[in-house]
């Protein structure tokens, strides 16, 4: 008697492919709950804190273009810029040529910032 060998990879696929379909619903399903559990669909607020340590602030958004040092790399240095705490915030809120984007930072950060900069030597 021969035996085809072809017989037990069509039942190992015929049974994977239920398997995955079987595992899907119960994905969907296992879906429904976790939205449950994180709070989705219940209007829950995303609280995320803001840093107001201008060295914080430089660290998390400043320190890719402006170097470690406030040296500058991509953009330019922040010592001795000569500029005063108004145009500073200006550049902070509109941005300056196509280097240097506006509206990275929010709220009072942007104060805080402003002021530090305009104060770097």
């Amino acid at each position: 008697m021969k035996r085809n060998p072809v017989v037990p990879f069509i039942l190992v696929m015929v049974f994977g492919i239920v398997l995955m379909f079987i595992l899907s619903f119960k994905g969907l399903s296992d879906m429904k709950e976790v939205a449950k559990e994180n709070g989705e669909g219940k209007g829950a607020e995303k609280t995320e804190e803001v840093a107001t340590n201008p060295e914080d602030i430089y660290k998390s958004t400043c320190i890719s273009c402006h170097g470690d040092q406030y040296q500058g790399a991509v953009g330019p240095s922040l010592k001795g810029t000569g500029l005063s705490k108004d145009e500073v915030k200006d550049i902070l809120v509109n941005g300056k040529g196509t280097g240097m984007p506006g509206g990275l930072l929010k709220g009072d950060q942007v104060d805080i910032m402003a002021e530090w900069v305009s104060k770097l030597k």
